[in-house]
């Protein structure tokens, strides 16, 4: 039990990690500052950011269910990292005016983005299931 305790702790603090450097990543990444526009009462930023961060977890949650070892985690953990930043990307040729569009407030971009994260890390940690 006690060594059941260990592990948990051990991947649930580089799960912690991993979403901190994901944030990180994701807000300089993104042309707005989507924390900024939060503090800001911004429901557009939050729905966005909100459902990117779910997008990031599926996988993350995949993978400790599917690795063994740290080192496995951690490279699946970026895997989901750069996934969810292409998305951001892709989505952004879709509708290039989104980072305006979110800062202005406009839920339907943010909600598109959100969705297309959310979708993208469901597909990602199903395919971390093999």
């Amino acid at each position: 039990m006690i060594a059941r305790l260990a592990d948990f702790g051990e991947f649930f603090g580089l799960a912690l990690a991993l979403i901190v450097l994901y944030l990180v990543v994701y807000v300089l990444a993104t042309s707005h500052n989507e924390l900024a526009l939060i503090r800001a009462n911004i429901l557009s930023a939050a729905v966005a950011l909100g459902m990117s961060l779910i997008g990031f977890a599926l996988p993350l949650s995949s993978a400790i269910v599917y690795t063994h070892n740290l080192a496995n985690f951690f490279m699946w953990g970026v895997v989901a990292l750069v996934v969810q930043i292409l998305v951001y990307w892709l989505v952004r040729l879709i509708l290039p005016d989104l980072t305006r569009r979110i800062a202005a407030g406009e839920v339907t971009a943010a909600l598109f983005l959100g969705c297309a994260s959310l979708a993208a890390g469901i597909i990602n940690a199903a395919a971390m299931s093999f």
